[in-house]
């Protein structure tokens, strides 16, 4: 019943960190989301001075792909990577550069201002409300 309060038609900005918190092609940030009702994992990297965010899902077989927590770039710091398949993703689009993939990542819309960066809701992408 508590769901049935919630606005799934209107996006809304949720934050999700301190823009200090990412450095370039540095450390993610996680978060989680509902992704089409399932409880997923989201993170959130700066490349070039811009911030990124993705679902937490390889594009080859959909299973997190970072297993050490919050590193996504390659040792070139240029290129996200599946370190379970080694599949390759551009930062800054998500779409694959090389390596067993299907498709891109999942992009999550994103706005950094006065300091915060917030993802922005859609109607298949909702916070997890307790």
């Amino acid at each position: 019943m508590g769901q049935s309060n919630l606005n799934h038609g209107v996006a809304r900005q949720v934050l999700l960190c301190q823009s200090a918190q990412l450095v370039n092609s540095g450390d993610a940030v996680s978060f989680e989301v509902l992704y089409e009702g399932r409880s997923e994992h989201g993170f959130v990297v700066r490349f070039e001075g811009q911030v990124y965010a993705y679902l937490n899902r390889c594009a080859h077989i959909p299973m997190e792909m970072d297993y050490v927590p919050n590193r996504f770039f390659d040792i070139s710091g240029q290129w996200l990577i599946c370190a379970t398949h080694g599949a390759l993703y551009n930062p800054t689009t998500g779409a694959c550069r090389a390596g067993p993939c299907r498709g891109g990542l999942i992009a999550i819309a994103l706005t950094e201002h006065n300091g915060s960066v917030y993802w922005h809701t859609a109607p298949n992408l909702q916070p997890i409300e307790c």
